[in-house]
């Protein structure tokens, strides 16, 4: 499986930006696609996921303020990122666990100014 994660960038808190992410390969017909973020010096954390039924949970460090959306005919997920905050800035991981194996893509840096 790749992962191709796209839409990263430097913008001002209380803006926004859209990330996407590809998936190719032998994806399967059930899986999960996931958006992590790391900060400097902090772990990497859980921010949305979404499986291939349309399932959606986020995680407690963004209380579903990025809503997360896929396109299945695309292998594609979205994360909209609204109303964002210096604390944001973090790279932006996109996964894919399919068949108890779970995939990394290469990141995509958010920066947030304030």
């Amino acid at each position: 499986v790749q992962l191709q994660a796209f839409g990263g960038g430097l913008v001002q808190a209380g803006g926004f930006l859209r990330l996407s992410c590809t998936a190719s390969g032998s994806i399967g017909s059930s899986y999960i696609m996931s958006w992590y973020r790391q900060a400097p010096g902090n772990e990497r954390e859980l921010v949305a996921e979404i499986t291939s039924g349309g399932s959606t949970s986020y995680g407690d460090g963004v209380m579903g303020r990025f809503p997360i959306s896929r396109d299945n005919v695309k292998n594609t997920i979205y994360l909209q990122m609204v109303s964002l905050e210096p604390e944001d800035t973090a790279v932006y991981y996109c996964t894919l666990t399919s068949r108890g194996t779970r995939s990394w893509g290469q990141g995509t840096l958010v920066t947030v100014s304030s």
